[in-house]
């Protein structure tokens, strides 16, 4: 299991990368567009979605609505300033914050939606169309200017997932006495989650010293302390849903790492609240 983690790493992330920096701007929507459509796919199985159809017919609507939206705008100016692009990142705040709610007490929150269908696709919905923007949002960052300076930003943000989850990792192996949320994750520790934090702070002392990010120190580390807690609250969020629905992983579509939302829960969150932070809220130019 851990040699076919390691491989599939090594091959992914230079892809990951490359795709980043390399990809026009619409080859980089369609790609995003196709993640989201799976992980939405994935999804359906908390809502109780059994059959293919069923599942396929839900990524069909994620697909439909947020194509929709996208050639609603006008090219090149899919940004934070549209409304209701910014609607859905404020949304996100607050759905994130509901989350950690329900993951403080479950299994007690479970009560809210195991007898319902609806309510976890509203779920996936406040999960993955901020996503879908920040990611999009993120990448377009002054595209006019510099096509390069919006992926910096989401190699920032990739950077801190990655690092806190490979610092949780070693910490909590390492340190790691007591749990972080025994009844979602019995297999996080709070040490873990310091030793993540902890890492993803030297990654961004390191980028606001050496990247060309063009923004405050404080404002930078600020985000990415928020948006790295918040990477820690959509991997519990996300295995919150899947203990209820009494399933391990979301999919087996990547060897050794299960599905795309096991790949992307801890950016479902981290994605939109850093782009929220830094750009709505410390208004970064």
């Amino acid at each position: 299991m851990l040699k076919s983690r390691l491989l599939t790493a090594l091959i992914l992330i230079p892809l990951v990368i490359a795709a980043l920096f390399f990809l026009p701007a619409n080859g980089f929507i369609l790609i995003v567009l196709a993640i989201t459509m799976l992980a939405a796919w994935e999804w359906g199985q908390f809502a109780g979605l059994t059959t293919p159809l069923s599942r396929i017919l839900l990524a069909l609507v994620f697909g439909l609505l947020l194509a929709g939206m996208v050639f609603m705008l006008p090219p090149y100016q899919r940004d934070v300033h549209q409304p209701y692009v910014a609607l859905s990142l404020w949304i996100s705040l607050s759905w994130w914050c509901v989350a950690l709610l329900m993951v403080l007490v479950y299994p007690k929150s479970k009560a809210l939606w195991q007898h319902s269908r609806v309510l976890p696709m509203i779920f996936g919905a406040l999960t993955l169309v901020p996503f879908f923007w920040g990611m999009l949002v993120l990448r377009q960052y002054h595209y006019d200017f510099d096509r390069y300076a919006g992926a910096w930003w989401l190699l920032f943000v990739l950077l801190l997932v990655w690092g806190a989850d490979s610092g949780a990792y070693l910490f909590g192996k390492l340190f790691g006495r007591h749990k972080l949320a025994p009844k979602v994750s019995p297999g996080k520790t709070l040490e873990g989650c310091l030793g993540g934090l902890f890492t993803s702070a030297v990654i961004a002392w390191i980028f606001a010293h050496y990247a060309p990010l063009n923004v405050a120190s404080t404002s930078l580390i600020c985000s990415a302390i928020i948006a790295t807690l918040a990477s820690v609250l959509g991997d519990l969020t996300e295995s919150m849903f899947k203990r209820a629905a009494d399933i391990k992983d979301s999919g087996n579509l990547i060897p050794g790492h299960g599905g795309i939302l096991d790949r992307i829960d801890s950016l479902t969150a981290a994605v939109p609240v850093f782009t929220c932070m830094l750009l709505l809220i410390f208004q970064v130019k």
